[in-house]
Parts: C-alpha cells; sequence; structure tokens
C-alpha cells in the first residue's frame, strides 16, 4: 500500500515521533510481540493538548511507517486526515493513560503468549529472574473487566496503574509506559522476557528458588547503571539499526 509522505508536511519533532514509534511498532513485530493487528503502541505530541499517535486499525505492524500513524485527540477525532480508522478498544485504554500521566509519553500495550500466560496466574510476577527483579521496583495490576470498550473502566485502570512503569492486565496482557518512545519499549522488552522466563521455569515442575526482597531493593536503579546512565537510548541506535538491516522502510 503506497501511502503518501508526510515528512514536508509536519514539523520535524513530529516527524522524528512518528518514526520512532513507526520503529517500535516493526520492532515489536520482529521480537514476536505483535497479535496480528490487535494491540497498540500511542506516543504523545509535545505540547499542552492531550494529541497522540496511534497505529492505523488494519495494518500489520511490520508494515506500519511514519506516514501511516494517525493523529488524534483525547475524544479519537483525527487531527490529520487518514484513510484508516482507530481501534476504539485500543483508544479507551492509551487515551485515558496519557490524560493521567503526562510523563507517559508513550504507552505500550501487548498481547504476547508469555505475557497473557503470567498475566492468567494468580500469583502474577514472581521473582524468579534478574529480569523480574526490575519488574517488581514498578509493577501495578488491573483485573480484567472483558474487551476495553467501556469508558466507565478507565477511572479503575488509571488508579491501577497509578505511577507504576509496568502494569499486568489480568487475563489480558502487558502495559508498559515511558518518558520516551526507546523507554517504553526497553521496558517492554524486559517484561516480555521477564514472563517468558517465568513460563519457562515453572514449566520444569521443580520448585522454583525465589529471589529474596534484599537483591530486588538493591537492582531499584541497576537501569541506569546498566547502561552508562544513558537508560534506553543506549540499545536504540542499534535497534534502528537492526531494523535498518532487516526490514528498511519505517521511515518513509
Amino acid at each position: 500500500m503506497k501511502i503518501p509522505s508526510l515528512k514536508e508536511v509536519v514539523s520535524a519533532e513530529e516527524w522524528r515521533l512518528r518514526v520512532d514509534l513507526a520503529a517500535a511498532y516493526r520492532l515489536v513485530a520482529a521480537y514476536g510481540w505483535s497479535d496480528l493487528v490487535f494491540t497498540h503502541i500511542s506516543a504523545r505530541m509535545p505540547g499542552d493538548g492531550h494529541h497522540f499517535l496511534i497505529n492505523p486499525y488494519g495494518l500489520m505492524f511490520d508494515e506500519i511507517t511514519a506516514s501511516s500513524l494517525v493523529l488524534v485527540d483525547q475524544q479519537c477525532n483525527k487531527l490529520r486526515d487518514s484513510p484508516f480508522p482507530v481501534n476504539p478498544a485500543g483508544f479507551t485504554i492509551h487515551s485515558c493513560i496519557h490524560a493521567v500521566r503526562d510523563d507517559a509519553h508513550c504507552v505500550l500495550h501487548t498481547h504476547s503468549r508469555a505475557g497473557v500466560a503470567v498475566s492468567a496466574q494468580k500469583a502474577g510476577v514472581l521473582p524468579l529472574s534478574q529480569q523480574s527483579t526490575l519488574v517488581l521496583q514498578s509493577l501495578a495490576y488491573h483485573d480484567y473487566e472483558g474487551i476495553a470498550l467501556r469508558a466507565d473502566e478507565q477511572p479503575r485502570l488509571q488508579a491501577n496503574l497509578g505511577q507504576a512503569s509496568f502494569l499486568m492486565l489480568r487475563n489480558h496482557g502487558l502495559l508498559t509506559v515511558g518518558r520516551s518512545i526507546p523507554e517504553a519499549f526497553l521496558n517492554m522488552y524486559i517484561f516480555e522476557n521477564t514472563c517468558r522466563i517465568q513460563v519457562d521455569a515453572l514449566a520444569g515442575g521443580a520448585e522454583p528458588n525465589l529471589i529474596g526482597p534484599g537483591p530486588i531493593a538493591a537492582n531499584a536503579n541497576v537501569t541506569q547503571t546498566a547502561t552508562a546512565g544513558q537508560g534506553a537510548n543506549l540499545a536504540w541506535p542499534a535497534l534502528l539499526r537492526k531494523l535498518e538491516r532487516e526490514n528498511p522502510g519505517y521511515d518513509t
């Protein structure tokens, strides 16, 4: 599908945001976290208005481009012409988080197999791995209420998320927020691997060896140390190079 480029139409700041968001969609597909066309990543536009970019409903994640992303307001009105609709379920979740979390410039939601599997376990995330110790620093839960189409669920979702960076949607999937697109993506990478490791560890049948509270508390700031103070920006350029090799065209 040929989509006209918006590079010369939008500001340089919006274009950079579009490129990074399109890259995040393709990376989610590359790592096997996508669910056909049914989950979403949103990025809030700079400024005071609660406007954000979200995927065009109906495109696979590995074919999304910077120009195909849809700009909407808090009421899901398109702010720039687009031939694509927006999924109302995706809008319900993402819009309410952007409305109350000014620091959540990116919201990433998945229905991955491992993520849904752990979300269906009563105990939720267990302290089984180094990855889990990072998630448990800032993890919240939201009980399943059906497909997210009802506005009355939004206040409960907002309250349950609070100031956390990781949200487990019970019997549904995973959600991360970040101050940037790279940060939300890195958070999801850690969250997803936490769940994969937990599924594998419990499948072995042996009694799991749980990590105690001391090491979990000690790992509170380990991400900044491990990334030399650059946080998610250390890995992001390498991830973009991976896309250039394996699935170019996201930045069009």
